[in-house]
């Protein structure tokens, strides 16, 4: 039972072969993944994750040193944080970082130019910043769902606070973008039945999952409409 639990959960934000016939999310999280990956390489010495939840991606980095902040109003399952903070001010002193990851998290964030700001200020001169967040996505942790960004307000607020974007990638430019946001839908009206969530991930969702997957096979790119802003940048 607690290897299925663990497969289960693996497939959550790493998802396989089998993360099509299981993740209400598949397409999000597995372009998520793949992107991290390649980006994560940069991520050295010592790194704070900022909203870290459950670290799903911290064996991709090559830090020496791993610290998870949380705000404290935060309420995730099996939260993994070393330290909690109240919202506004790091508890870290400056520059005492080579390397920051924050993901999914800027979307609730309200004061988006304070946050910013205080990643400047706890990361070293040259240290490297790795930032995802939604562009096209529904409301989700309400009601702490503040923004969405695009590639220029993202340049705008980065550039803004001293950073200097090196790479800028926009996840699931293509029809697979579409077919997720239906998934999305479909899991939204059915998770408070679990029978019905279940079923609907396994006859509705999966297959919607494998036409996404052979529509993009002849489908054109869009770089106007993806799903998640991926970007590294430096200090």
């Amino acid at each position: 039972m607690q290897r299925l639990k663990q497969f289960l959960q693996n497939n959550q934000f790493e998802p396989g072969v089998f993360g099509i016939f299981l993740n209400p999310f598949y397409f999000a999280r597995k372009s998520l993944l793949k992107n991290i990956i390649s980006l994560g390489k940069n991520i050295s010495g010592k790194t704070l994750d900022v909203g870290c939840g459950t670290k799903p991606y911290e064996k991709y980095f090559n830090s020496t040193e791993y610290v998870g902040l949380e705000i404290e109003t935060t309420i995730h399952q099996d939260n993994k944080a070393d330290v909690f903070y109240k919202g506004k001010k790091f508890p870290f002193q400056n520059e005492e970082f080579d390397s920051v990851v924050t993901n999914q998290v800027l979307e609730h964030v309200f004061e988006p130019n304070l946050f910013i700001s205080e990643i400047n200020r706890v990361m070293k001169i040259g240290g490297v910043l790795l930032l995802t967040v939604p562009f096209a996505w529904d409301e989700h942790e309400q009601p702490y769902d503040y923004a969405r960004y695009s590639s220029f307000g993202l340049k705008y607020l980065l550039e803004n606070n001293g950073f200097e974007i090196i790479s800028h990638i926009k996840s699931e430019n293509n029809i697979k973008a579409i077919f997720q946001l239906l998934n999305a839908y479909i899991y939204k009206i059915t998770r408070n039945n679990k029978f019905i969530k279940i079923i609907s991930i396994l006859f509705i969702m999966a297959p919607l999952n494998i036409l996404g997957i052979l529509l993009n096979l002849i489908s054109p790119s869009n770089n106007d409409f993806y799903l998640d802003n991926i970007i590294l940048a430096k200090k």
